[in-house]
Order: C-alpha cells, then sequence, then structure tokens
C-alpha cells in the first residue's frame, strides 16, 4: 500500500511540475524561448570541448569551403555546418565561440555592475557634492562614443579578450549608476528608511540590508540586457581587427574571416552570424521577461 501511495504521489507531482511549466509557456511564450536559446548558448560554452565533433583548430586545405553535409550535392561531406576557408569544422568553431562571447558578456557586466552599483548607491544616498561629481563625471563618459573609444585604446595597447572586458566594464558602468541612483533617490525617503535610521542603524547597515535588495531585481534586468550588447560590441571589434586574437575561434573572427567568400561560400558567413543573433535575441527575450516579473508598474 506504502509503495502504491508513493507511486501515485510521484504521478501527481510530476503532473504538477507538467501542469505549472505548461501556464508558465502559455503566459510567458517569448521568456520560454529566451530561457530556452540563452541554456542553449551557456550549454554549449559550458561543455564545448565535450559535444564539439571536430577540433576547431584543425585545418585541412583538402576540406576547405566544404559546404554543409545536408546541402553538399554529392552527399560525402560530414560536416553538419560545412568548413571554412581553411578547412575548419564550422560547427566546432561555433560551438567554442560560444565561450568567447558569452566570456566577455558575462565578466564585462560583472565589472560594470560592480562599478556602477556602488557609485550608484553613493551618489543616491548621499546626494549633494558626492552626487554631482559622480553624475557630471559619467555625462563626460557619455560624451566619448563606445566604439570609437574601443578603437583608440586596442590600437594602443593591442588585442585581447581581457583588455575588450576591461573596456566595456570601465564604460558601461555609467548605464548600473544612473538607474541605481533614481531608485535609491527614492528609496531613501521611504517611511521604513527614516523607522530605521530613528533606531540608530548605520549608513552600511540600512543601505545593505533596506536599499539594496529592492534595487538588485533592476540590475538583473539590466544585467542581462547588457549581456546581449556586450556579445555584439565583442563581435563588431573582432570582426574590426580590433578584438580577440585571429587564432581563437570566435563569432565575429569567424564573420571577419568570411567576407571574401559570401557568394561562394555563404554557410561561413550565415552560421556564425544566425549564432549571434540566437544568442543576443535570447538574452534580450530573458530581460524582457525579468522585467515584466520584477516590474510592479508592468503587472498594473
Amino acid at each position: 500500500m506504502v509503495n502504491v501511495q508513493l507511486k501515485e504521489s510521484k504521478g501527481k507531482n510530476k503532473k504538477t511540475k507538467l501542469q505549472l511549466l505548461g501556464r508558465f509557456i502559455k503566459k510567458n511564450p517569448a521568456g520560454f524561448v529566451g530561457i530556452l536559446l540563452v541554456l542553449l548558448s551557456v550549454g554549449s560554452a559550458l561543455f564545448a570541448q565535450w559535444i564539439v565533433p571536430f577540433d576547431p583548430s584543425k585545418a585541412s586545405l583538402a576540406a576547405r569551403l566544404t559546404p554543409p553535409s545536408w546541402a553538399n550535392p554529392t552527399g560525402e561531406s560530414t560536416f553538419f555546418l560545412g568548413t571554412d576557408q581553411l578547412g575548419r569544422d564550422l560547427l566546432s568553431r561555433i560551438i567554442y565561440g560560444a565561450k568567447i562571447s558569452l566570456m566577455v558578456g558575462f565578466f564585462g557586466v560583472l565589472i560594470s555592475l560592480i562599478i556602477g552599483t556602488v557609485l550608484g548607491l553613493i551618489s543616491g544616498y548621499f546626494g549633494k557634492w558626492m552626487d554631482d561629481f559622480i553624475m557630471r563625471f559619467a555625462d563626460i563618459q557619455l560624451a566619448f562614443p563606445f566604439i570609437l573609444f574601443a578603437i583608440v585604446v586596442m590600437s594602443v595597447l593591442g588585442t585581447g579578450i581581457w583588455k575588450i572586458i576591461i573596456i566595456l566594464g570601465l564604460t558601461y558602468w555609467v548605464g548600473f549608476a544612473r538607474l541605481i541612483r533614481g531608485q535609491v533617490i527614492s528609496l531613501k525617503e521611504q517611511e521604513y528608511i527614516h523607522a530605521a535610521k530613528a533606531i540608530g542603524g548605520t549608513t552600511f547597515t540600512i543601505i545593505r540590508k533596506h536599499i539594496l535588495p529592492n534595487v538588485l531585481s533592476s540590475i538583473l534586468v539590466l544585467g542581462t540586457m547588457y549581456i546581449a550588447e556586450f556579445i555584439l560590441l565583442e563581435a563588431s571589434l573582432t570582426f574590426l581587427g580590433l578584438g580577440v586574437d585571429p587564432t581563437i575561434p570566435s563569432w565575429g573572427g569567424m564573420l571577419a574571416d568570411s567576407r571574401n567568400y559570401i557568394t561562394t561560400a555563404w554557410w561561413t558567413a550565415v552560421f556564425p552570424g544566425v549564432a549571434i543573433m540566437l544568442t543576443v535575441l535570447g538574452f534580450n527575450l530573458l530581460g524582457d521577461w525579468l522585467r515584466d516579473r520584477f516590474d510592479p508598474n508592468m503587472k498594473l
């Protein structure tokens, strides 16, 4: 009897989970697609070395510019997405390229998030001359076009993935700072903040326990959006020859290599472009869903 009851309870739990998943997909189809695309990109990056069919750096001039196996008229190709101008497997290089793009996105956003959050909290909470100084510095930073600034810096310092990450992190903190500053200015006038001050709460305690938790959702949404933007910026810089080293598989590098073969080998440009598009779309859809989920104004 006990075993039968356990089996029945497990069956009910499975049905309940499936029902909840079905309701979520029905209410948030775009969010569900975004989550799937993000999981696909992250999974490809984390398990790249185990799921790639070929060595992404191994060249074979005999197999150069081989069409995808499903589009090859001879039907003899073993490369599902074809090969590039050096005979390297395109699918393997795209999977490995996810590592570079997500690494730039996550670490670049992490640097921006930390700097922007700290400066935004200081600017919004203390105000006065601190607020004026931080916001005027942010205005000066916004006056410089990012691409032009990045080209100048990379031309002087040279290329490299960590240089791209640092440049992105030190440039995009302004978005976090301005967002958090506005929310902190509103939050610090709330009654529970005044009550915390009245009972002797320190500034650090009030910020850590009462203000920071209330701005985390906005930080998460903006961070998700910025990951998508950073992926595009890294691909743009690499395409211009100022990003990742050419020996490292990256989506921007693959697009740059395919410029001379678009008319004769369309797959060398199309599939890296599709990888960028789907990854950016996934993070944007995820960011939209998070905004709808956490923003109370969207629920009215």
